[in-house]
């Protein structure tokens, strides 16, 4: 599975998560049950689908039981398990609630598919919608551009870190924990308390120069890595060390030099959205 992603039909969120070996897209029942039925909170929304299913269930239908659950995030931050279905289940479902914005859901559910599917095949689509998202959430060209460079320096790092016969459930956190508090003095989950962050993406909270020291880190773990080429988990670990070191030592001269701190507590939501440095 891909990470969660929020997308929009009329200003209402509708939570997603791409299946990448399915090739489909899983979306949140409750939230197209609240955009179709206009339900004002979640919890309205959650008894309108439930009373539905045991409608559903009445009658009959097959369709709750290829149903399944996967954790999303919800207001509060945190991740719980809801209902989600298919682009397929989900026709089905709305055949079933009396909506005037039963059909232009249809033609939306349809148009975020083929997206995806225009993505997959041009790469260069899909990163032209990062930079519209980005833009749409009030960030800055200049901010945007390094953060889709910082994407593709990670994307480097861990296709190294997978030729090398890493596995992502089991060592890239850790490493990339390594990293991150050689570099900075904080770990993954520190940097996001220290930015008041929960679940949001901590790269989508750094500042350009943040940004740009992180990218150094990881280019840095990457190269060396490739030179020495390390074979156990204790090696890469060095390694990591190794990678962070280098931005570390970016990070004290550019302080000594500006006489700031390159690590910043701000957040997207407290005015990183245009900040330049």
């Amino acid at each position: 599975m891909d990470s969660n992603k929020i997308q929009l039909f009329e200003n209402r969120k509708v939570r997603s998560v791409w299946d990448t070996e399915k090739e489909e897209w899983f979306f949140s029942v409750v939230d197209v049950v609240a955009v179709l039925t206009e339900q004002a909170t979640p919890r309205s929304a959650s008894n309108y689908w439930a009373k539905l299913k045991e409608r559903l269930a009445d009658e009959g239908s097959q369709l709750l039981t290829n149903c399944q659950q996967l954790k999303m995030p919800a207001s509060d931050g945190k991740n719980y398990l809801t209902d989600v279905a298919t682009t397929e289940q989900l026709f089905r479902i709305i055949q079933s609630i009396p909506s005037p914005k039963a059909e232009p859901f249809k033609l939306w559910l349809a148009k975020v598919g083929n997206e995806r599917l225009n993505q997959m095949q041009d790469p260069e689509k899909s990163i032209k919608q990062a930079m519209q998202d980005y833009k749409n959430l009030g960030y800055s060209d200049s901010w945007i551009n390094q953060r889709l460079k910082s994407m593709e320096v990670r994307k480097e790092l861990t296709d190294e870190w997978k030729n090398k016969g890493l596995k992502e459930e089991v060592h890239f956190a850790a490493l990339t924990d390594i990293i991150t508090k050689t570099w900075s003095g904080k770990t993954t989950k520190e940097y996001k308390q220290f930015k008041n962050l929960k679940k949001e993406n901590l790269r989508d909270n750094m500042t350009n120069a943040e940004l740009v020291l992180n990218m150094l880190a990881e280019i840095s773990t990457k190269s060396i890595s490739e030179s020495s080429n390390p074979k156990t988990l204790k090696e890469h670990k060095n390694v990591a060390k190794r990678g962070g070191e280098i931005a570390l030592n970016a990070r004290k001269e550019l302080e000594q030099k500006t006489g700031k701190k390159a690590i910043s507590n701000l957040n997207a939501k407290m005015g990183i959205l245009t900040i330049s440095h």
